[in-house]
């Protein structure tokens, strides 16, 4: 096969840094530097197919040593993995946080999301433009939700080299902003994830507990407050006996779908095909979540511990991390964790001598919301573009690498341990009878006390923003994110469970709830969640692809328009809306209609 490799060579420090992820080529097939006599035919194609799903950590690693992508280091890549350069270019591209066009080492990516735009987003764009000025050696560019969402505005810097660095500004101001982005190593340090949780400490909280109160860098400590309790609990039910713990605790998933966890489960162990995958989705993308971070920060090992566990119970022996690329400090710590659980015989060959092997692989997003999608995850792992597959089949039958896998969010597996620790029953008597069990929800904009807080379903929204602290003059709360809808303040009686938002006419979705008040513009919002779904779409269906641009053009058109002009535009915003939620493939068209046909319908946003 012709895989039409341009001329342009790799620099240094372009080798190097593939070199140091895959090891030095062994042949000028993969572009050692030797004689051309091995060039007659290939050697060891076979093998270098099989690592197709090395192609996003190589992008990463070049990104990271260079700060962009050229043609040289693509192509290398390629050789490498015999991997098209086409279809590798087409993979590069598809992320935001990559470029295939030159630009300094330092980009500051500034949230401008709901959260941080109604927090002055484009303000302290503007000011951090100025003070930067032309030439300064660092790109700025406007960003979707990074998942500072309490501490908004926010921007993250990050300066490539060997190694790369990172530094965060959160709540930023345009002199920290800048001090990140010229001096990472200098900015002032994140606060820790306990202050992310304002009930940090609270003795009731069965998901946050350890939050604030456990060094997350200690494994000693995590098992000195319970940790992996619930895995020795798991050997001793044996998988089976897992499985039918977390059916009977009616744990569903947590991140928007509510699909029964211990049926997924059971649906995958019974799979004959092997091997079997473990997938956590760790990409919480959704403009207002930024729950699986805190978990990550504050307490990482339990989230080794839930993996372990959903591995053992469906039999499978390998499991993958998928952690979006705007969370530095969740990588950090999950890498220290993975290594301090690999060290004493946690993770490996014979995790708690137990017999079982399991291990866990981080794969790092590279900012592409569609890849929360699991599928579309699926097919980010294994070095393809990140867009979603039909179904059936499902994952369950042909999942990660075509074999029966199980994929959760970070909440649903760490929800786990509570049910094997506890036991169903007591698990089930938690919420309400549909909606069981304890659920984070990320809580942002006009309150007082922004965070994330557990509480059990079936509490209301009025008692959870009387928590966070609203402030005077709200005017809406969206529920669920960009891809949910708002509610407006006399609604507040909404109970908190995935049936009672579904019977109020609106969602629950991951647990987002963002207050807005009476000082921002609503039509601007609604705007920059139009603008939102354009870019993240993968373009593959029509539906979608189409859609989601009519949808912003028409926005636009509105805010320039009055009378009958806008109704002609609000009646087609509605005809596109019922094409992308009746036909587009995955849920990002589906629900990319959802806020601005709520804001219209029960706020009156254009009346």
């Amino acid at each position: 096969m012709d895989l039409h490799f341009g001329d342009s060579k790799p620099t240094d420090d372009e080798r190097a840094a593939v070199d140091a992820l895959l090891g030095p080529p062994e042949s000028s097939w993969e572009g050692a530097d030797r004689s051309d006599a091995d060039l007659r035919w290939a050697r060891g194609g076979r093998e270098a197919r099989d690592r197709r799903d090395l192609l996003l950590p190589g992008l990463h690693a070049i990104n990271d040593r260079i700060g962009w992508i050229s043609e040289g280091a693509l192509d290398y890549l390629c050789r490498r993995l015999t991997v098209p350069p086409a279809e590798a270019y087409g993979v590069a591209t598809f992320y935001a946080m990559f470029s295939v066009k030159p630009r300094p080492a330092t980009v500051l990516h500034v949230c401008t999301d709901l959260a941080c735009a109604a927090a002055g987003a484009s303000e302290l764009c503007a000011g951090i433009e100025a003070r930067l000025g032309l030439g300064s050696g660092v790109s700025v560019e406007r960003s979707p939700c990074l998942g500072l969402c309490e501490r908004a505005p926010a921007a993250l810097a990050i300066k490539a080299g060997d190694p790369v660095r990172t530094a965060v500004s959160a709540p930023a101001t345009v002199h920290d902003a800048v001090l990140a982005a010229s001096a990472p190593d200098s900015a002032p340090q994140e606060p820790p994830a306990m202050m992310a949780v304002p009930q940090a400490g609270d003795p009731s909280l069965t998901l946050l507990g350890r939050v604030g109160v456990v060094d997350p860098s200690s494994l000693d400590d995590y098992r000195a407050h319970g940790g992996y309790s619930a895995l020795r609990r798991a050997f001793k039910l044996g998988p089976a006996g897992v499985i039918r713990e977390v059916s009977d605790s009616g744990l569903v998933g947590r991140g928007g779908a509510a699909f029964p966890t211990g049926r997924k489960w059971q649906a995958t162990a019974s799979q004959p095909d092997h091997p079997h995958y473990v997938v956590c989705n760790a990409d919480e993308s959704e403009p207002g979540t930024f729950k699986d971070r805190v978990i990550m920060e504050g307490d990482p090992y339990a989230l080794v511990e839930a993996m372990t566990v959903a591995a053992y119970a469906t039999g499978a022996h390998k499991g993958y991390l998928y952690l979006r690329g705007e969370y530095p400090r969740a990588l950090h710590r999950m890498e220290h964790a993975l290594a301090q659980a690999r060290a004493r015989g946690l993770l490996g060959d014979d995790v708690l001598g137990q017999g079982y092997a399991f291990d866990i692989e981080i794969r790092r997003g590279a900012g592409a919301y569609i890849c929360g999608e699991e599928t579309a995850l699926f097919n980010s792992i294994e070095g393809y573009r990140g867009e979603p597959r039909s179904k059936p089949p499902f994952p369950v039958e042909k999942g990660l690498f075509g074999k029966p896998t199980v994929e959760n969010n970070v909440e649903t597996l760490v929800n786990v341990l509570p049910i094997l620790t506890m036991g169903a029953p007591a698990y089930a008597a938690i919420g309400t009878e549909r909606s069981t069990g304890p659920k984070l929800f990320c809580v942002s904009g006009s309150v007082v006390r922004p965070g994330i807080y557990e509480l059990p379903f079936g509490a209301t929204l009025g008692e959870l923003l009387e928590l966070a602290g609203v402030r005077d003059g709200l005017r809406a709360v969206l529920l669920g994110g960009a891809a949910g809808g708002f509610v407006r303040p006399d609604e507040l009686d909404i109970p908190l469970t995935f049936e009672g938002t579904r019977e109020a006419g609106t969602t629950l979705g991951s647990g987002v709830v963002m207050a807005f008040d009476d000082t921002v513009p609503l039509p601007r919002l609604l705007l920059r969640i139009a603008e939102f779904f354009r870019d993240e779409s993968c373009g593959q269906c029509v539906p979608c692809r189409v859609g989601t641009v009519r949808q912003e053009e028409a926005l636009h058109r509105i805010a320039e328009r009055t009378g009958a002009a806008a109704a002609d535009d609000i009646a087609l915003l509605r005809e596109v809306g019922r094409a992308m939620r009746d036909a587009s493939i995955c849920g990002l068209g589906q629900t990319a209609w959802n806020a601005v046909e709520s804001a219209i319908d029960r706020l009156g946003a254009y009346e």
